[in-house]
């Protein structure tokens, strides 16, 4: 859609928001691509995260700074050599009411609840794709000596485990009513979270309802959560849910889906158009989500048979051989973070005072290393072909134009996502557009994929780097309990892979949200996590 209808749009919007407003404290939002399950053991698309997040409590829960805090564990120890982690339990942490509790009250949550929940997770029969959020745990490693008190074993120290544990996989849930419900727990769940299941009308609308018994509150002692109810509709079609935004039909639009009304949104430079300033707020912030090309280093793989991309002064030379800044500024209108620092974004924890040097644009330096490659101005060089997907074409195409012009000869081939997510695990092509949007929020998350360990198919290793100086960093990173001694070593080795460049860092995505100005609380961190407890909306009468 062309600016001008959109200013139309715009200007419809706000002459029918008066009676389109919504009524009352609910908060409402959009989830376009829908929710498969309320259960926190399939919380995988961030779709079923966000609502699971509003339903269901872990041990621990991170802050908008992604630091670790207490949820229903008020506090826990870990030994010396940080291989056991012993929580002790709230004893004001109830369940939701339903009928499977004695009189249908919701009862007192125990550390048994933690061990089943953990448990269920792991049994091969639930087929949860969480599973792998405790390989580390040692074999009865999980325990509950007393009602208050949990105790987990890893296998060896994992420092990262901690956070990962604030992960929707690890909610606690109740067993009787997991096993009353079995499969249809996930369509009408009973959590322990700031709001409860109401209803589910399938392709229309989830709604939740606040829950009375919760048992955090603000710092001021007032009671979580602020609003009475939350409203998560399903409309698919970009252009419906940007007007339903526009006419005040939803109190929050997240992200760009439809790159159409970027233009009526956003300046040139990725900040709110001023005209639209007393209608919303704009919340901005870096996301953990890194947009790459790879290279596949595999020397046996047929398709990099005499490949230029297994010499690593071609792969520095096309790093530095195309304008970042430019490609975010003209391509993305400057939503994101220019990817000239290491693979690992630069507001991950430990990196934001010291980031990787990464590449910037250097094409005169990128002409010497294809000259001492033997390809002096690509003469010689094969052409490389990118694969990708539609929807990034248009960053692909920008380095063919950009890299033709020192000499690399760049084709762009387009798949469906499947597609290109299958050749790229069996190692059929040398060159492919990738992202990597953190499963947690160490750093660990993103040095895992060099690993030679996570090899394709079977893990995210999807370029088949391999150091064993790298390796080592690794093993030696995992049995190192400071944080700051062990993130100086995660830089060491984000900055041996930068050198090494199996990747071209594209950009760091950030997270945006377009809220209602009336309402407050809504805060944001780097893990794109939706907490809507400290939510304020005030009621507006008839």
């Amino acid at each position: 859609m062309r600016w001008s209808l959109l200013f139309s749009v715009l200007v419809l919007a706000a002459c029918n928001s008066g009676t389109d407003t919504p009524r009352g404290t609910v908060f409402r939002y959009n989830e376009s691509k829908g929710i498969t399950s309320l259960d926190p053991a399939f919380a995988r698309s961030m779709g079923n995260i966000w609502a699971v997040n509003q339903l269901f409590n872990g041990l621990v829960q991170l802050d908008d700074s992604l630091a670790v805090r207490p949820c229903i564990a008020k506090s826990w120890e870990v030994s010396d050599d940080g291989s056991v982690y012993t929580f002790h339990l709230r004893n004001d942490v109830r369940f939701h009411d339903h009928e499977a509790f004695f009189h249908g009250k919701g009862r007192s949550v125990t550390a048994h609840d933690v061990l089943f929940s953990f448990n269920r997770v792991l049994d091969p029969a639930t087929l949860s794709p969480g599973r792998w959020v405790f390989a580390s745990v040692a074999e009865g490693g999980l325990e509950a000596p007393d009602d208050s008190t949990f105790t987990i074993t890893l296998k060896e120290p994992y420092p990262p485990f901690l956070g990962i544990l604030s992960m929707p996989y690890c909610a606690v849930v109740p067993r009787e009513v997991v096993e009353r419900m079995g499969r249809d727990f996930g369509r009408a769940p009973i959590g322990t979270g700031p709001f409860a299941f109401k209803a589910w009308y399938e392709g229309v609308k989830l709604v939740l309802h606040r829950n009375p018994n919760y048992f955090e509150v603000d710092p001021d002692g007032t009671a979580l959560p602020h609003v009475d109810a939350i409203g998560i509709s399903f409309i698919n079609d970009p252009q419906s849910i940007f007007l339903e935004f526009m006419k005040g039909n939803l109190d929050m639009l997240s992200g760009l889906e439809d790159g159409s009304y970027k233009d009526a949104l956003l300046t040139p430079n990725g900040t709110l158009r001023p005209e639209l300033s007393e209608r919303m707020n704009l919340i901005a912030m870096p996301f953990l989500n890194t947009e790459y090309l790879g290279f596949l280093l595999d020397d046996t793989a047929a398709c990099m048979k005499g490949s230029p991309l297994l010499d690593r002064r071609v792969r520095q030379a096309i790093n530095m051989g195309f304008d970042r800044r430019a490609m975010l500024r003209h391509l993305r209108s400057d939503i994101g973070t220019v990817g000239d620092h290491g693979f690992v974004p630069p507001a991950s924890q430990g990196f934001s005072q010291h980031p990787t040097k990464g590449y910037s644009y250097d094409p005169k330096r990128a002409a010497e290393l294809l000259a001492e490659a033997g390809f002096p101005k690509g003469e010689g060089m094969p052409e490389i072909t990118l694969h990708t997907t539609s929807q990034y074409a248009d960053l692909c195409e920008y380095m063919q134009d950009q890299l033709g012009r020192i000499g690399v000869r760049l084709t762009v081939e387009v798949h469906p996502g499947p597609t290109l997510a299958a050749l790229v695990a069996n190692g059929q092509v040398p060159f492919f557009r990738k992202s990597w949007m953190a499963d947690h929020a160490d750093a660990e998350n993103y040095l895992s994929l060099f690993l030679a360990k996570n090899h394709t198919p079977n893990g995210p290793n999807y370029t088949r780097f391999y150091s064993s100086e790298y390796d080592a960093l690794y093993v030696q990173a995992m049995r190192t309990v400071d944080d700051s001694a062990r993130f100086a070593l995660y830089r060491s080795m984000d900055s041996l892979v930068t050198t090494e460049s199996p990747t071209v860092v594209l950009y760091y995505d950030r997270v945006l949200r377009f809220v209602n100005p009336k309402v407050t609380g809504l805060g944001a961190n780097a893990m794109n996590v939706l907490s809507l407890k400290r939510v304020r909306k005030p009621f507006l009468e008839n």
